[in-house]
């Protein structure tokens, strides 16, 4: 096992480290920017260097500032969160050739399934259903007409490394074809340093339904299980569920085998998530693999019991899982609502200093945070400050309880996705399960 992990990351994700090195007996570094020395991840740590200005770009992206704090407090291992680093197989390879481990899968894992057109490929051979669409990169709009055709209207175009929402664009005609590639390949250029996109059958109102694997360096492959993530604005999750309140034990089995299956098939050691569009009919499709933590993680620890970032480290430290499929056992139900230092209805950024902080309690309720009452939330970053996890008996209980958190949060002096989440909670689709991806589009806010 290690005896020191730098934690190349901040706020919530950093703490939930720390946490889980503190239960493993491992000792921690806390990484910041000069601005983010008042960080609670700082202040829990049992080392903390400042590792370059407020701009990711010179702090928590700067790969050579954060080995050299590694090599400089003797720490063994880096763990990249989510986010920044976290999927960077440049990185990972980097602290390999440092005698550094990376806590997360190998650098060719990243790359093959960081790859959105090798990732399809792999997974099709893997057994796992996809879209119909291209199997290389489309090149010019000439021959994005022809597939387009052939494929037929609507179609989504997407950037070959992308993510979050970026280079994808929905076409639903032969006219709006050329502008929308054009769009694509920009922004796709100018978010990933790569142009290239392909292109796939548009899956319309679909539900967004991603297991989670746990593999290890010895073939081990589980799942923990799905999580309902539909509700999403811009493509950016806002609030995550497990189980998928629509799918059968049956279709859970298929989805985790499929997954598990694709995991296995690259070799792949580390957390992992697979994650699906789920149509109407109940027909599952390959969309991506995360080769990361992901934000969402607390609602699957929830039902499970099993506790994902200590399993990650245990794997990154060679050691054997755990656990065997049939130990996995879903208990109850899980909601996560990602508090936002943003206007609830207009999304815009609020920064500022919280003045009153009171996180809700009781039975069932988890809150992952870094924040404290006078800390400074800050505008070089993600505006997420908070996530409220509860957990219910079923689904009718678990809404009701996150209703009731909701209820007791206050985080004053900034504005809040707070009363978003109170709105949601309320809504007769949202309560009846019924939701998919268009769901915050017919929202009235």
């Amino acid at each position: 096992m290690f005896h020191k992990i730098l934690i190349a990351n901040r706020g919530e994700i950093a703490l939930r480290i720390i946490r889980a090195c503190k239960e493993l007996g491992i000792k921690t570094v806390a990484v910041h920017s000069d601005v983010d020395s008042e960080s609670l991840h700082v202040k829990l740590a049992d080392e903390s260097i400042c590792i370059g200005p407020a701009a990711s770009s010179a702090s928590y992206l700067n790969m050579q500032a954060i080995i050299s704090a590694a090599e400089v407090t003797d720490a063994d291992a880096i763990h990249p969160g989510y986010g920044f680093l976290a999927e960077n197989a440049e990185f990972a390879e980097i602290c390999a050739n440092c005698g550094i481990t990376f806590i997360g899968p190998s650098p060719e894992n990243m790359r093959l399934m960081g790859d959105k057109i090798q990732a399809r490929q792999t997974v099709t051979k893997a057994g796992v259903p996809i879209l119909p669409g291209t199997k290389e990169a489309v090149e010019n709009i000439e021959k994005a007409k022809d597939i387009a055709a052939d494929i037929g209207y609507p179609v989504i175009i997407k950037a070959t490394a992308g993510g979050g929402g970026r280079g994808m664009k929905v076409v639903h005609s032969p006219a709006s074809l050329p502008n929308a590639f054009a769009a694509a390949r920009s922004e796709a250029k100018a978010g990933f340093g790569n142009p290239e996109v392909y292109i796939e059958k548009f899956c319309e109102n679909p539900r967004h339904v991603e297991v989670q694997i746990l593999a290890d360096k010895h073939g081990n492959v589980i799942h923990l299980g799905e999580r309902d993530c539909s509700i999403q604005r811009r493509h950016q999750k806002l609030l995550e569920e497990a189980p998928c309140p629509v799918l059968s034990p049956e279709l859970r089995e298929k989805m985790g085998e499929c997954a598990v299956a694709a995991a296995k098939s690259v070799g792949y050691s580390s957390v992992g998530t697979m994650e699906f569009l789920l149509d109407a009919d109940h027909n599952f499709y390959f969309m991506e693999m995360n080769t990361r933590v992901q934000v969402e993680h607390p609602v699957t620890e929830m039902v499970t019991g099993v506790d994902i970032i200590r399993e990650q480290i245990r794997s990154a430290a060679g050691l054997k899982l755990r656990y065997k499929q049939s130990d996995i056992k879903i208990s109850g139900h899980a909601i996560e609502c990602r508090i936002n230092a943003e206007h609830p209805f207009k999304f815009t950024p609020s920064p500022g200093m919280i003045d009153g902080y009171h996180p809700p309690g009781g039975l069932g309720v988890r809150v992952d945070s870094a924040v404290y009452d006078k800390y400074k939330v800050l505008p070089y970053y993600d505006s997420m400050v908070a996530k409220l996890i509860v957990h219910g008996d079923n689904r009718q209980e678990a809404v009701q309880r996150m209703a009731r958190a909701l209820d007791e949060y206050i985080i004053g002096g900034i504005r809040t996705t707070i009363m978003l989440h109170q709105r949601i909670m309320g809504n007769k689709e949202f309560r009846e399960g019924t939701v998919d991806t268009s769901f915050m589009e017919k929202l009235v806010l």
